[in-house]
């Protein structure tokens, strides 16, 4: 069993800043949290003075990181994305698929079945399907070629292979969409709301059919929309107005930008929002790079500038390539939320979205050893998972 105390950081829980202090750790769960200096004779002391001490990052929906992508299929990609987003201070991650064929889904469920014990960076959480249920129009950077509707001919054998799936992003407003979105629910997966021409009522229907996720809010959605000369509120107006409504949003400062982080944060406030990296295999690398969005064998070829992944012809942004820690500096230095209140929509909100608030996105007695140390500029210095230093 391995003691061992990280001491003098300013520990940063969910509800506040308890100061300088120190967490103990023993065999992989957090025992203690205690303001000051703590004397102990046999745990090893990890000097932090300086740094944050904060509850490790979950990012539930993320493609990729450092020149792989979850569709590349094989087992050294998962683990090169584990370590490339450990590094900056995730946990827990949830591998998230992109619209594509079954013959390349059905290798990926597999290859997962096989790696997601055995990665030594992020922890994998469990499965989250990005398509192939999405409206043509509001298809982004998804392949065309894959779009289709709801089909339990499709769906079923996908749901029947897996025990892994956690959620699943569809537009409701497609035929046999709600039908999917109960069996889902039924089956304790989150339907979640994407890539959506659905207006208001749509989104009110979808959501007393389970769809209480909206996936990386503003991208790829209706806003306000006029048809027949009428105006129609839209997704975007149904996010804000249902109060239940949790919105993932893309914190890079791009994707939503300044002043829509800001309108999110002052509508729903910090207990609906939760933060997500969206990122695909060009996270962690520099402007200038080329590039490809999913698998290396059927991907689409994008570029890397400005900070943001972007289709060829500059269309559309292709993914992002944010990390965890980039998500929490946006959200406080740029949007000027609290750094407690942008912590906590990368930690304990992911947590209690996901069913594991219990024991995951805390710095607690009793909860997992998930803890990212930061230093005042907010970018990872240190990475925990269940008591194992990562980075």
């Amino acid at each position: 069993m391995r003691k061992f105390k990280l001491s003098g950081g300013e520990i940063i829980t969910p509800d506040r800043n308890l100061g300088s202090g120190t967490v103990l750790i023993e065999d992989g769960v957090i025992t203690g949290v205690e303001k000051g200096m703590v004397k102990t004779s046999d745990f090893e002391d990890i000097d932090v003075s300086g740094l944050y001490v904060m509850p490790g990052f979950i990012d539930i929906h993320t493609h990729g990181a450092g020149g792989s992508d979850f569709m590349d299929c094989s087992l050294e990609a998962c683990r090169a994305i584990s370590a490339e987003h450990a590094k900056h201070g995730t946990t827990l991650l949830f591998p998230t698929t992109l619209a594509s064929d079954n013959e390349e889904l059905f290798r990926f469920l597999e290859v997962y079945e096989n790696v997601k014990d055995s990665v030594e960076g992020a922890a994998f959480g469990g499965l989250h399907l990005e398509g192939p249920y999405f409206a043509y129009e509001f298809r982004g950077a998804q392949d065309p070629r894959y779009l289709k509707n709801p089909d339990p001919k499709d769906y079923l054998p996908v749901l029947e292979s897996s025990g892994d799936i956690r959620r699943w992003s569809i537009a409701p407003e497609l035929p046999g969409a709600l039908e999917l979105g109960r069996l889902m629910q039924s089956k304790g997966i989150l339907p979640s709301i994407a890539h959506t021409s659905a207006l208001y009522e749509d989104v009110i229907e979808a959501y007393e059919s389970g769809f209480s996720l909206i996936t990386h809010f503003y991208s790829c959605m209706n806003g306000v929309t006029r048809r027949n000369a009428y105006r129609h509120a839209g997704c975007i107006e149904a996010g804000y107005l249902i109060d239940g409504m949790t919105l993932e949003v893309i914190c890079d400062g791009i994707h939503v930008p300044k002043e829509l982080l800001q309108l999110i944060i002052k509508i729903k406030g910090t207990d609906k929002v939760v933060l997500c990296t969206d990122s695909m295999r060009g996270a962690g690398m520099p402007d200038g790079t080329k590039s490809i969005l999913g698998s290396l064998e059927k991907g689409q070829e994008v570029i890397i500038e400005d900070g943001v992944a972007k289709m060829p012809d500059r269309t559309c942004f292709a993914g992002s390539v944010a990390t965890t820690d980039r998500l929490v500096r946006t959200m406080h230095f740029l949007a000027g939320q609290p750094v407690t209140d942008s912590v906590r929509m990368l930690t304990e909100n992911p947590a209690k979205l996901m069913g594991l608030g219990d024991r995951k996105g805390r710095i607690q007695k009793g909860y997992d050893a998930d803890i990212v140390v930061c230093d005042k500029d907010l970018y990872a210095r240190q990475t925990y998972v269940s008591g194992k230093r990562v980075y």
